[in-house]
């Protein structure tokens, strides 16, 4: 039988931008309806005995420039034992749109390196990162859909860095979804390709089971 990696009485932290907080800040407090809540639920329901602090800290907008200003309040003071990285879709969409604070690439990097480095030093968290994703097939030439999925490749391979460097557990999730996008349009996901629906955030909290079971 297989076994949830994450123990009882630990603190597992999610972490990201919009994707992640799905509300937890508002009438869905405090986990959100998305991808953190299913897995909890999910967790739950396999595991009852299992005492496990949860928490989400994703908040609507943000790039990963603001996850570093705010990672000592989010995170660090709260000792987690595992911490669940999903950013960068604003990182790309404000270098294509221009829209400040621009985060390019290198940038992205630097503060993703940042806040990995700074969980390893501080805590004894075990990190679990997740790929940007972007639900579309869209290859038209330069639509606006198009021009994300040739940025995308670029801050995915960040995070594929990072998991290496910072021997993080770690889910290809745009990968996923473009599996998945081989037999379903992108609506059964998605509304728009970047906040998934139920079914979308399930295709997430799935991934994130499989991942820290063995």
């Amino acid at each position: 039988m297989s076994d949830l990696l994450v123990q009882d009485g630990q603190t597992f932290i999610f972490q990201g931008d919009s994707i992640t907080d799905t509300g937890r800040r508002a009438a869905s407090a405090p986990f959100g309806t998305g991808y953190a809540k299913l897995t909890i639920d999910l967790v739950t329901a396999k595991y009852p005995e299992r005492d496990i602090r949860w928490m989400n800290k994703g908040i609507g907008g943000n790039r990963v420039t603001q996850l570093a200003e705010r990672w000592t309040d989010d995170v660090i003071r709260h000792d987690p034992d595992w911490v669940s990285v999903l950013i960068g879709i604003n990182d790309i969409h404000s270098v294509v749109r221009g829209a400040e604070p621009v985060v390019p690439v290198e940038l992205y990097r630097e503060k993703y390196d940042e806040i990995l480095s700074r969980t390893a030093d501080e805590t004894d968290a075990q990190m679990l990162l997740l790929d940007p994703f972007y639900i579309s097939i869209d290859a038209s030439e330069a639509s606006f859909r198009s021009i994300i999925l040739a940025k995308l490749p670029e801050y995915v391979e960040v995070v594929h860095e990072m998991a290496e460097k910072h021997q993080c557990h770690h889910i290809r999730t745009h990968d996923l979804f473009q599996e998945q996008l081989r037999y379903r349009e992108s609506e059964f996901f998605c509304p728009e390709p970047v906040h998934p629906n139920a079914c979308g955030h399930m295709v997430i909290a799935n991934a994130i089971i499989d991942t820290l079971t063995r």
